[in-house]
Order: structure tokens, then sequence, then C-alpha cells
């Protein structure tokens, strides 16, 4: 051949190699099958807190080769592929061998199927015989050309089936041990390398059999290949057959929803503390069942110093009715749990100390007159004590002359959100004592900035969604934010728990409950030097729950919590060297002894407005027994008080002094009001047996 011919058939070639590369740029192994991983939550220490089926409803588990035993590696090439080191996708020497074995048994005995094209076949399912074979073939040296050993290995670890919707060995091996894969058995290696073989005949959970001898087959090869001793493959058999496929982990369910829909990542770390979530949970089933009337609990866990979210628990049942609602994001009345933060802003902006004396008396601030929770009043009282209390009247005062718009717009400024309803609502002093719609995990922030001086900073809730420290809005001010947390610290405990002398809960906790109006939202919320908790509990749908309330119900939980969190190390900071000693009222300047309120009218003749105490509206109330009465009460108003039922006019003559009503039967009542001045209030009621 002439230099003419060479020049031809180098350009033949060279044609034909330019066709295979154009070929293969514009055909690439398809990864579609292997982007399409289940989203996986994790914990802090990288367990699964939660996992999501993916787009094809497979449990398909991102893994890598460094996630796996190695020797589950080494079985897996032994059994699969003694040469996947050192071919380029096709083995020439096991199809050599495997046309001689079929040859000489006259039928196929043996395949000379590589890891590789196994892996093509996983990324591109279907089609049998030679053309599918030819197909693979083409696709494992696409592989070859484009990645790594260890990443085709990662493919395959993470495509391959084992029974059901189960795929990769991540899945399998938390379906079939409730372990990691890096943490495989003997046994449990060789019954995953057999599975992918046949993964429905051979599966362990339904045909324990079958999965018994591929598993016993595989060792045989492990002992005669990898020197496996024989004693270490008799240990291997002698455990019991998988009896069961296992529920991946299903942990902070609510927070891990709410990360899928925001992060677009396939792992989601979180900075959940895998065992404090796991106790949390068990608790709120504990003390679910104690509630019975349908109440649920939300809870959240914050570490101060970082702002991150250590446990989170947005109901009680998430496959409960109304489960898959995330009360801790739920918009409810936050009851007292804001009064706080008034006085907080109170000790900044005015002559205020926590020995200051206060007025705790009838008040009328235009035509809002606010009553404390037991209808009574307490006189002359300290703002510390006003504060621990909960008293309402000292509360509004101080918001009267903050002004309900600059406290709103301060807790805005921190990242708070809070819902006033309809369109036109607008801050108003009933914001004091819950006239506001908040969630639980904005009141968490809240609170946690007592740990920090006064500064507010978003929750941190996904490792992966935050990249440098958040930014702090100083709420009030150092001193402010120590008073606070000082005099919460000497909030009356919940009956039923131990406080004084001689006595020490572990660690010190300043806190505050709170109770929505009807008895529907029962808060507590705690701060220690490490930790910030909060708890609501109340019902999903809102509705009443008459006698309940934050101190007896929502403040022995928040204490339950704290037991379950790691001891502190840290200690309580020093009072700040600016703050103002007192004793008592007396040592304070002449400025501070006493809290001017803004003018307003201020005896004991004043009435609070009108309002139907019982039965609350939205309460379901249990009908008396035969020819029993309910009682109707309420407060405020002027008397005579006229009660109406569905429009009528209750006419027992001793209406007036003891009001009662006999219900006809089971339904929908409305009661109402009207006092002598007019003034009417109404209750709409539902009437149930007993």
């Amino acid at each position: 051949m002439g230099w003419p011919g060479i020049y031809r058939f180098g350009g033949v070639v060279a044609f034909f190699l330019a066709v295979l590369v154009a070929l293969d740029l514009a055909n690439p192994p398809p990864l579609d099958r292997y982007r399409d991983q289940s989203v996986v939550v994790q914990a802090k220490d990288g367990s699964i807190l939660r996992a999501f089926l993916s787009a094809d409803d497979k449990w398909r588990l991102g893994v890598t080769s460094a996630d796996v035993d190695p020797r589950y590696l080494s079985a897996l090439k032994s059994f699969e592929d003694k040469r996947f080191d050192h071919h380029w996708g096709v083995d020439p020497l096991a199809i050599v061998r495997a046309v001689r074995q079929n040859l000489a048994n006259g039928r196929i005995v043996s395949g000379a199927s590589t890891l590789t094209m196994q892996t093509a076949r996983l990324l591109e399912p279907g089609g049998r015989g030679w053309p599918a074979k030819l197909r693979q073939t083409v696709r494992a040296l696409q592989l070859e050309r484009r990645y790594t050993k260890d990443e085709i290995l990662s493919i395959y670890l993470t495509l391959a089936p084992f029974g059901g919707n189960i795929e990769g060995v991540r899945a399998a091996s938390l379906s079939y041990f409730r372990k990691e894969p890096v943490r495989l058995q003997l046994s449990e290696i060789a019954l995953l390398v057999a599975l992918p073989q046949s993964p429905e005949r051979l599966r362990p959970d339904r045909h324990p059999d079958a999965a018994r001898a591929a598993q016993t087959k595989v060792l045989a090869r492990l002992q005669a290949e990898l020197g496996v001793s024989a004693q270490a493959v008799a240990e291997a058999l002698s455990g019991p057959p998988i009896a069961r496929r296992h529920v991946l982990p299903f942990h902070a369910p609510h927070l891990a929803q709410r990360l899928k829909n925001w992060s677009a990542h396939k792992t989601i770390p979180t900075f959940v503390d895998g065992h404090v979530q796991r106790r949390l949970e068990s608790l709120s089933r504990r003390e679910k069942r104690w509630f019975g009337d349908g109440a649920n609990m939300a809870m959240v866990v914050v570490h101060n110093a970082t702002r991150q979210v250590r446990a989170y628990l947005g109901g009680a049942d998430y496959w409960g009715p109304a489960g898959q609602v995330d009360l801790a994001r739920a918009v409810r009345s936050p009851g007292s749990t804001l009064k706080p933060f008034i006085y907080g802003m109170a000790f900044d902006d005015m002559p205020l100390h926590p020995k200051t004396l206060i007025e705790d008396r009838p008040t009328l601030f235009g035509d809002y007159a606010p009553r404390n929770f037991n209808r009574n009043f307490q006189g002359t009282v300290t703002v510390e004590e006003a504060l621990q209390w909960s008293l309402n009247v000292p509360a509004v005062a101080l918001l009267d002359r903050l002004g309900p718009h600059y406290f709103h717009g301060r807790l805005a400024r921190s990242g708070a959100r809070l819902s006033y309803g309809g369109r036109h609502a607008s801050p108003s002093l009933p914001l004091a004592l819950g006239g506001v719609g908040m969630r639980l995990d904005d009141m968490t922030m809240l609170y946690a900035s007592l740990a920090d001086e006064g500064r507010v900073r978003p929750l941190a809730f996904a490792a992966n969604d935050r990249e440098e420290a958040p930014s702090a809005f100083r709420l009030m001010s150092q001193e402010a934010s120590w008073y606070v947390g000082d005099i919460l610290q000497g909030s009356p405990l919940p009956d039923g728990l131990a406080q004084g002398q001689g006595f020490s809960r572990g660690r010190p906790i300043a806190f505050k409950t709170g109770t929505s109006y009807g008895f529907r939202d029962a808060w507590a919320i705690g701060v220690s030097p490490a930790y910030t908790v909060g708890v609501w509990i109340g019902r999903a749908d809102g509705s009443t729950r008459p006698g309940r309330f934050g101190r007896n119900e929502a403040a022995p939980v928040l204490m339950k919590v704290f037991d379950l969190l790691p001891t502190e190390e840290e200690m309580l900071e020093d009072p700040p060297a600016t703050i103002l000693q007192a004793a008592n009222n007396s040592a304070l300047p002449t400025s501070m002894r006493r809290f001017k309120p803004r003018p307003v009218l201020a005896d004991r003749t004043v009435r609070a407005p009108l309002q139907v105490m019982f039965p609350p509206n939205g309460a379901t109330v249990s009908l008396p027994e035969t020819d029993g009465a309910l009682a109707l009460r309420s407060s405020g108003g002027m008397q005579p008080i006229h009660w109406l039922i569905d429009g009528k006019l209750v006419s027992d003559k001793d209406s007036r002094r003891r009001p009662s009503w006999r219900p006809d039967g089971e339904g929908f009542a409305t009661v109402t009001a009207i006092d002598a001045r007019g003034t009417s209030a109404t209750s709409l009621i539902r009437l149930v047996a007993p």
C-alpha cells in the first residue's frame, strides 16, 4: 500500500473515530435514575431523622464506596467481578471463560457481565438478549471513560435492587438490619451480596430458605477465594433468619418535611441531637395520653450559644387526626408569654426597676378594662412581683406607655412574625395579653435572647443552608435582659414540683407561662444558660379546653424536657456592672420608686366589658344528667344580666341571681348575655351526650 492508500485508510479510521466520539458526546450514559435519590434529612451526628421516597417511589438512598464496610466491597468484587479494578468496562478474559464454560456444558452456566455493565443496566433498565447486552457493553465503555472506579461503584451501590422498593445497599442495610452499611457483619455481607442476583426470589423477609441458601453459596465462595475461615462461616450461618423488613427511621417528621421543601440538596444535615429528639418524641407520646381530650403538643429546643435547633416536635402523632399539621409553626394566641418583652423594653425606656411599685387595680384604658386570670386584683405590687405573678393591668399599663405600635415594630424587626387576623387589624393594648397570633418557633427565638444579653438571632435548622453566623437584633439592653431573666427565675413552679431550701433542679431556669383566651392554648417557654425550650399544648383546630392553662399543663412538660437535655457546664453570668442593685423599693432613687401610668380613669367603679365566661365560646359541653341544668356565668357589664338561648329569654325566676339553663338535647346553641345598658356578649357552643 502506497502513501495515498495509507492516507485514505487513515482518513477512514479518523472519520469513524470522529463519528464514535460525536455519538458518545451526543448520547452520554443516562444518570436520571441515579440522580433521583431519596432525600435524607440527617441528625447532627449523621444518623437519619427521616428519608423520603424517590420520584418513582423507591427507597433509593445515596451511598458511596467510602460509606460501606470494605469487606462488603471485597466480597462483592469476588462474587461479581474479580477484575473490576483492572478492566475498562468489559472483561475479555471473563468473556473467553464464559464462552468456554457454556460450550462445554451445552447451556448457559456463566455470564461475563462486569459490575460496570450491571451499573449500565441499572441506569437504563429494559430489554433482554443480545441487543441489550450490546447496549450495556457500549454504556460500560462510556462509563469507564467518564468516571473513576469508585464513582462507578457508588452508582451501583445506590441502584442495586434488594427486593420490593428497596434500592441501594444503604437502604437495604437499614431495612433488613437497622444499621448503616459501614457496620455490617459477615452474615449480613453475604446476604447483601447475594440479594441483587434475584431480589424478589431471595427476599429474606418472604423467602427465608432461599435467602439462606444464597447466603451459604456466597460464604462458600468467600471461604474459597478470600480465605474466610470455616469457623467464621459457621458463625455467620448460626444466626436466625431475617424475620421482617424494618421501616426506615422516622423522627422530627414535620421539620424534615419543612427542610425538604426548602432545600435542593439530597442530603440535608440538621443540628438536631438525635438522642434528645428520640427522647422528646417518647415524652410527647406519654404526656399526650394524659390529656384525654384530643389535645396535641409542639416543642422546640434551641442551643443558646449557636441558636441551633437541637430538637423539634411539630406534633405528638404524625399519623393521627390533623397530625401532619406542623403545630410549632401554627399561628396561635400567645397569652401572657409576650409580657417579659414588654417589661424588658420598659426597663430600657422608662425609670423602671424590678423593685419599682406599680398598681394592679381596676383600670380603664379607653374602652379596654383588663382583669387578671383569677378575676382578682393585688393592689400595689413591685414590678418583679407583677411579672412573676403575670398580672394583667401592670403589663397593659407598661404597654400603654411604650405604645403598641412601637412594641410590635421592635418584635417584627427582630424577625418575629405577628398576625392580627383581619386585613385592617393593627397592634393595640390587648397585644399584652395575647391579642395577636404567633408561632412557637418564633416565640422560642425571642426567649433565647434572654441568654444572649437581649440579642435576637434567627434559629438555625439545617447545616447546609447557613454559611455565616446569623445577624443579631438587639431587642433590649444587656441590663434589661438580665433584669427579666432574673425575675423569671423566681416564677412559681407548677403544682407538684419541689421548690425551696435544700432542693436544686440541676440548672437555673427562667420561665414564663401563658394561656390564651378561652383556654385554647397553653404555653411555657424556659431559658437556662445553655438551652431555650418552648412548649405549646392545645387542639389543632383551636377549640377551647376549659380548665387547661399554661402553668398546670405546659410548665410541667417544660421541666421534663429540660431534664432530657445534656448536663450544662455553662454558669449563670454575673449581673452587669451597670445595673442598679437595690434590695428594696426604698433603696431606689425617688424617680424610680413608683411607676406613673398615663392619666386614665382608675377606680373601683370601672366595669369591665361584658363577657360570657361559661359556657365559653367554641366549647363542646356535655349534657347534664336527667333534669340537670347548665350554669350560666358572665363577667363585667352592668347588673342585672339577662340570658337568651337561641334568641329566647331564659325564663327561670331565679335566673338573675343564679342563672342556669336546661338544654333539650344535643346540637349547637347560641348563648347570649345582655346587661342593663343593653350591651351583649355571645357564645356559640356544641352540646353532646356524656
